[in-house]
């Protein structure tokens, strides 16, 4: 088994909007995309149970063969900017997909 974080080429979070953050993971090559997308580790309910959010939080959950990525897109808490903020940019929201294990 590998880490995500060992797989993936990059991984990011950036706002998607002032409500919504989103997580790219991208692939150096065919096998690793395809290793992650075949081990059905990236699902709705995982990212939710992930980030502790409810699955009607995530909005979109797209795997990009062409380009060799992932697409995961879901409802901030706080919008971006608000009291209580600790993101603004959601340039960190990333970390909790680096330890996923991959088969």
């Amino acid at each position: 088994m590998d880490k995500l974080v060992e797989l993936a080429k990059v991984l990011r979070s950036k706002n998607s909007g002032p409500f919504s953050i989103t997580l790219d993971i991208l692939f150096k090559d065919y096998p690793g995309y395809k290793r992650v997308v075949d081990s059905n580790k990236i699902t709705v309910k995982s990212v939710a149970e992930l980030y502790r959010l409810d699955e009607k939080d995530i909005t979109e959950l797209v795997f990009f063969d062409k380009g060799l990525g992932i697409k995961i897109t879901f409802n901030r808490r706080i919008s971006s900017g608000t009291a209580g903020d600790r993101d603004v940019y959601g340039a960190q929201q990333h970390a909790p997909l680096f330890d996923i294990l991959i088969p």
